[in-house]
């Protein structure tokens, strides 16, 4: 399992998840509307979670089902 970050984080993009990871699996470029957690390097310690002022991070299979297909999208931006 890993956490995701979803549609709320987009326009906010808080740091404060990216502040109190701390394995740094939190990732986004300065162009990017949202950041993004790496599922390869998340421990799934769930620290970043309770940090978010928008409530845009889940455990994987916590996601809300209208934003399932960001499980997808975080995965795929790190296959780049």
């Amino acid at each position: 399992m890993t956490y995701v970050i979803t549609e709320p984080c987009i326009g906010v993009k808080d740091a404060s998840c990216v502040d109190v990871c701390p394995v740094d699996c939190i990732h986004a470029k300065e162009e990017d509307t949202m950041y993004f957690i790496d599922p390869d390097e998340c421990i799934d310690c769930g620290a970043c979670e309770p940090e978010c002022p928008v409530t845009a991070i889940f455990a994987e299979d916590a996601t809300p089902d209208q934003w399932q297909n960001y499980i997808q999208i975080n995965a795929d931006y790190f296959a780049k």
